[in-house]
């Protein structure tokens, strides 16, 4: 199978495991007999777990070398964690949490690890099996949607949300599988890539985190990532609420959320390259910055719904256009033996801590500001873009070297 096809299988099954899961783990977690304040506590230690086990993941895997089998390993770890749910007696509230910390742990790296392959993989020459790495994110996306749907109308038939813990754990074996169809990478060292930082690659791995830190382009992506990424926690927090208190229907609610899904995809599917080519990865940063100081300001100032539905598509620039930019300068300027080092880094700094820290501050914020609360989201948006628009890399466009004899298009204002 050639590397298209088998990551497009990885992305569909890994990311549909995550999408029969997700949403009804809380659901979950009640039938077990936690109430709500058990269940605050465990997704907040399960973050917390996420948080310490992606970068130890990732040293692991740049350390060992061998990518594919640690995924495969968290893979059927999460896998029979989460089977773990089920097991535990009903009102066993320290045995669930235990269970709980366990199974995201295992999962935490399930996000970085494959993309720190895909990424690598999407690079190379198309006629060496590169491939647009944002079609295969973009099918995870959707396969996301298509899982949560299924696991809805399981959860329907059957009246209870624990029939989600088998279709979880039979995707999650999926994946583990299609880590066997992946081509392996070809033998001998890569060659150079102008911009990456060979510094990374030498390190030993307890300090490939603090080279990685060392290049510029990598500390500004960090900070990037984290004022756009994390200003998204107030609006999962509070965006259903604030609606709701402005009057909109259930069912508007839930297309407006359905809306800022399909942009993500649509991003991924078909805009993403076209604007990274165009922009270059500091411009397509810097893009997805500004759509997110426009959207929160739009979102601040009203709950009008037509206005709601005007602003959702945003979220392919927001979520989707800034993590097609972050995996662009993560494969020019990160060698790749230190790929899933970066990428779990990105994933804790860039995304992870930021968004835990600022829903905390979410709270407070909407209760005092209410819908105002957005300002400090726009603010956050607003502070990156000269940030993004400084950041520099060099190299060919990633996910299309080879083409042309220049090896690519070369970077644009990013």
């Amino acid at each position: 199978m050639g590397a298209f096809p088998a990551y497009l299988l990885l992305y569909v099954v890994l990311y549909g495991g995550w999408g029969v899961l997700s949403p009804f783990l809380p659901a979950v977690l009640a039938e077990r007999g936690a109430t709500a304040e058990q269940i605050g506590v465990l997704l907040a230690l399960g973050i917390a777990a996420r948080l310490l086990s992606m970068p130890l993941a990732g040293a692991l895997t740049d350390r060992l070398g061998a990518p594919r089998a640690v995924l495969a390993a968290l893979l059927l770890a999460g896998a029979a964690s989460g089977l773990g749910y089920g097991l535990v007696p009903v009102g066993s509230a320290a045995l669930l949490l235990a269970v709980g910390v366990v199974q995201h742990a295992a999962t935490g790296p399930l996000g970085p690890l494959p993309d720190a392959l895909a990424v690598r993989a999407a690079a190379r020459p198309r006629g060496s099996g590169g491939f647009d790495y944002g079609v295969v994110r973009g099918a995870g996306a959707a396969a996301f949607i298509a899982g949560a749907a299924l696991a809805g109308r399981a959860v329907e038939e059957a009246g209870v949300a624990v029939v989600v813990l088998g279709l979880n754990a039979g995707l999650f074996a999926l994946a583990a599988g299609a880590l066997l169809l992946l081509p392996r990478p070809p033998a001998g060292a890569a060659p150079p890539r102008p911009g990456v930082r060979r510094e990374a690659e030498a390190a030993p791995a307890t300090g490939r985190t603090r080279a990685l830190l060392a290049i510029p382009a990598f500390r500004r992506l960090l900070l990037v990532s984290a004022l756009v990424s994390g200003s998204h926690a107030f609006y999962t927090g509070f965006a259903t609420l604030r609606w709701q208190a402005a009057g909109i229907e259930a069912d508007a609610i839930g297309l407006l959320w359905s809306v800022s899904v399909a942009s993500e995809v649509a991003v991924f599917f078909l805009l993403g390259r076209p604007l990274l080519a165009r922009l270059g990865p500091g411009g397509l940063l810097a893009l997805a910055a500004g759509a997110g100081a426009l959207r929160w300001s739009v979102m601040a100032a009203t709950a009008w719904a037509p206005a709601m539905f005007l602003v959702q598509p945003l979220h392919g620039l927001t979520f989707a256009a800034q993590h097609l930019a972050a995996m662009a300068v993560i494969a020019r300027v990160v060698p790749g033996s230190a790929a899933a080092t970066a990428q779990s880094a990105y994933a804790v700094f860039g995304t992870g801590a930021a968004m835990a820290a600022l829903t905390l501050a979410s709270g407070p914020l909407y209760g005092r500001f209410g819908g105002g609360g957005y300002w400090a989201m726009a603010l956050l948006c607003a502070a990156a873009v000269p940030v993004a628009l400084a950041l520099r890399v060099g190299g060919a466009e990633p996910f299309e070297e080879g083409r042309g004899g220049d090896g690519g298009r070369r970077a644009g204002p990013g």
